[in-house]
């Protein structure tokens, strides 16, 4: 008699996941929105991505199919998120912003933050349901790891940080989730085809964010699938035909299917722009991260360690159980699948020559995978088991897994304590006031739910879980509505005051003398304010003239020039290279 696949658990063994995952998710997105346009975009990639995003909006025809920065080649990225931005700059951006007053020196004033990122951060919240899941096809019949995965992924800062930004990462990691959920899919129901085509579909999405990315990602789902040991590749269809042939004939063309919109767009990008689509393969994606030391990465593999390290918490304490017992049941997909994604990724990832600290942002998703069951362990001690059975199987190193709610008390009053000296600002606490509503909220909750994780009570044990997870949403709630979650703006100076000092005097062309160029710079401006190192990268006007900012008091260069005005620290100049004649200088058009 021909084997057949088991049918998906029914209703009474599968608990529905919907509205708990819905309304994780919609909490997601109300952290997501949360002060997302309080802050200015920052450099480098917010302020790129908004002004490809912009260029798009405005293109007509082919050109809106192409991305451009600043009327070049955009070779950098594939503009798949660039077009969802543009699309809603189309929808959204009233025609009053196109009238400019004299003020503005005849350039439209930018699209809001808010505007730019709205895409994106909407997008990157997909993983919270998405992770949970992958982690109940990896669990069928038990609820609360997929609901404790979820919970995880809601309540990590990175992943909430990232993914609001107007960067390609936290819709790359919802993408990296629907892939692999599709292929789970493909391993518990081999006789279906339509999450070969879905797969492929999100394929199809990374090809148009990361493109090099999607190989380690397809070829981790695909190496799951030929290893899961429920072997779908093994079986017969009713009609006795082995799964294996159906495969190649069934879920190969349907997967390529869904990667043809990916493909189609790179193929025309190669046709109409020849060696540079191989610069965005190579020269600006893969090559550059696997062969040279970029800016930034001097550490290595320890950034993205590092940020594991700074932006794992509280969980971080379970990954190490985690582990344990993933190795445990390393002979089930709720084991290998977990070891495979979170190891697999870290192999392709911290060997990279070039490491910034969101190149590790895939990993978070394998990480909840880890983490998710552990968690539920520690709220109910019979998730673990096969839900057809009445075997509740101990967690790996369970009696100092008991001990960690206690450390996230500690954890946790500590920061009430601190959170506590800030509202007196008096001397060194006056450093934790902007701080301490992050501080009284997270400590709050971590020192309620590490203390009722304690109990015996399974109830309390509920009610702990609840608190920390509270606890963890609402100190991010708490710092996403501060000026503090966007810290990378405090590195530099700021670039909206001094565009707005070139808006108001009118000045075109503007250099940047002896500073590195600033993409939010030239976004706010309303033109491209390039880097000047010497008198002959200046650039002129048709009369020879130049507007140069500069840090400090001092004229740039051996030019003739006279001072303007000035902003954060730098001073704007109206100079006259030397060897152009004319007029003398006035301060002001």
């Amino acid at each position: 008699m021909p084997l057949v696949p088991s049918a998906p658990p029914g209703p009474a063994a599968r608990p529905s996941l919907g509205l708990p995952l819905a309304l994780l998710w919609l909490a997601a997105v109300l952290l997501a929105l949360t002060g997302l346009g309080s802050l200015p975009l920052r450099d480098w990639d917010e302020g790129i991505v908004a002004r490809v995003a912009l260029e798009l909006s405005q293109g007509e025809g082919g050109s809106a199919l192409l991305p451009t920065f600043w009327g070049g080649d955009y070779l950098n990225k594939p503009p798949g998120l660039h077009w969802l931005i543009a699309g809603l700059l189309v929808l959204l951006r009233p025609e009053a912003a196109e009238v400019t007053a004299a003020a503005t020196g005849g350039v439209p004033l930018p699209p809001p933050a808010w505007m730019v990122r709205l895409v994106p951060a909407l997008l990157s919240t997909l993983v919270v349901p998405l992770g949970g899941l992958i982690q109940a096809e990896l669990r069928p019949g038990r609820r609360l790891p997929a609901l404790a995965t979820a919970a995880v992924l809601l309540c990590l800062l990175p992943v909430a940080r990232h993914g609001r930004l107007a960067m390609l990462d936290g819709t790359q990691l919802s993408l990296i989730a629907a892939l692999w959920l599709c292929l789970l899919h493909l391993a518990r129901r081999p006789l279906q085809s339509r999450p070969a085509l879905l797969a492929g579909l999100a394929g199809s999405g990374l090809l148009l964010l990361k493109a090099p990315m999607l190989l380690p990602v397809l070829a981790l789902g695909l190496t799951g699938l030929a290893i899961d040991p429920r072997r779908p590749l093994a079986v017969r269809t009713p009609a006795g035909r082995p799964v294996r042939a159906w495969a190649l004939r069934r879920w190969l063309p349907l997967l390529l299917a869904g990667l043809l919109p990916g493909l189609a767009w790179h193929i025309c990008h190669a046709w109409m722009r020849g060696d540079g689509a191989l610069w965005l393969w190579w020269g600006d994606g893969a090559g550059r991260v696997l062969l040279e030391t970029g800016e930034g990465s001097d550490l290595g593999w320890r950034v993205p360690v590092t940020e594991i390290l700074e932006g794992g918490w509280p969980w971080l304490a379970l990954w190490p159980f985690g582990v344990l017992l993933a190795w445990r049941e390393r002979d089930r997909p709720s084991g290998r699948w977990p070891l495979l994604l979170q190891f697999g990724l870290a192999a392709v990832i911290l060997p990279l020559r070039t490491q910034l600290p969101w190149y590790g942002h895939p990993l978070w998703l394998p990480f909840a995978l880890l983490v998710g069951p552990v968690l539920a362990w520690l709220i109910d001690r019979r998730c673990l088991g096969d839900p057809s059975t009445s075997a509740a199987p101990t967690a790996p190193g369970a009696a100092l897994l008991r001990r960690v709610p206690l450390l996230w008390a500690f954890l946790g009053a500590a920061l009430m304590l601190a959170g506590l000296t800030a509202l007196l600002p008096i001397g060194p606490a006056a450093l934790l006031t902007p701080y301490r509503g992050v501080l009284l909220m997270a400590g709050a909750g971590w020192c309620a739910g590490g203390l009722l994780l304690m109990r015996p009570a399974p109830g309390r044990r509920r009610l702990g879980g609840l608190a920390m997870v509270a606890g963890s949403g609402l100190g991010l709630m708490a710092l996403m509505a501060s000026p503090l979650w966007l810290w990378e703006l405090n590195e530099t100076w700021a670039t909206p005051p001094v565009a707005a000092l070139t808006r108001r005097w009118q000045a075109q062309p503007v250099s940047l003398w002896q500073e590195a160029e600033r993409p939010s710079l030239s976004w706010y401006a309303g033109q491209r304010i390039r880097s000047a190192s010497d008198d002959d990268d200046l650039r002129t006007d048709p009369q020879g003239e130049a507007w140069v900012l500069r840090r400090g008091g001092d004229a740039p260069g051996d030019t003739e020039c006279r001072w303007v005005d000035g902003a954060e620290g730098l001073s704007l100049w109206r100079c006259r290279p030397e060897g152009v004649g004319g007029q003398a200088l006035a301060p002001g058009r």
